[in-house]
């Protein structure tokens, strides 16, 4: 059976085999097919998904916060970090160059396999069931959702640690970009005093900017026994 084991963390056994195994495949390791266009299915599923539940348990909430609490939950960082629970980078099929650049660990790979699973999912399980697996996974994850932990701006929070220890804001600084047009990675440094704290990968500059800003919140938490 392929991929056994994230077949029993999601408690589905999928009956058609090609349909797992394309949704693992990255571009790199086949030219006759790959997860991409379940990625673009799944990435709508999951939008729907999280915005029926978001719907039912913030009943008061007016339709700005709601559309601002999916987008924290509808990312690349909140979809990485449902992929790594289910160790979806152990089952995925990648080129040996990737494999060497550490594609198991990149963000932008973990969270588009993870839209292929549910786009896979969907088409063979139907969107009950796979509702119903991807929000026993979010509430593994995000046992706590309130738009106060949800909402939390990284960037803004940094700011306030910079300007009352240094004086000064942090920078941001692309450093690399990669991919096609279509489907850029960003990678983003953010600068204190012109040190280097921290780097981040994103789908786009915003998302690179708050995961970076998040780890030099990390790191300065340490240094400055915040």
């Amino acid at each position: 059976m392929i991929a056994k084991d994230l077949q029993k963390s999601l408690g589905y056994q999928f009956k058609n085999e090609k349909l797992i195994t394309e949704a693992l495949t990255h571009r790199s390791y086949s030219k006759d097919f790959n997860n991409e266009r379940l990625e673009f299915l799944g990435d709508a599923v999951m939008d729907l998904i999280v915005g029926e539940y978001l719907f039912f348990i913030f009943p008061k909430a007016e339709e700005g916060i709601l559309s601002k609490l999916r987008a924290a939950l509808v990312n690349e960082e909140s979809f990485t970090r449902l992929a790594k629970k289910l160790n979806l980078g152990n089952y995925l099929l990648l080129s040996n160059a990737e494999e060497n650049n550490e594609g198991r660990e990149k963000p932008s790979i973990l969270s588009s396999a993870f839209e292929a699973l549910i786009g896979a999912l969907y088409l063979e399980a139907g969107f009950e069931k796979t509702k119903e697996i991807a929000l026993n996974l979010l509430k593994n994850v995000y046992p706590t959702i309130t738009p106060e932990e949800l909402l939390r701006d990284y960037k803004t929070n940094l700011q306030e640690i910079t300007q009352a220890h240094f004086g000064e804001v942090p920078e941001y600084r692309v450093v690399n970009t990669s991919g096609p047009d279509h489907k850029k990675e960003f990678e983003i440094a953010v600068f204190i005093q012109g040190k280097k704290y921290a780097s981040a990968k994103g789908k786009s500059k915003k998302v690179a900017q708050q995961e970076g800003a998040k780890k030099t919140i990390d790191i300065l938490k340490k240094e400055l026994n915040l």
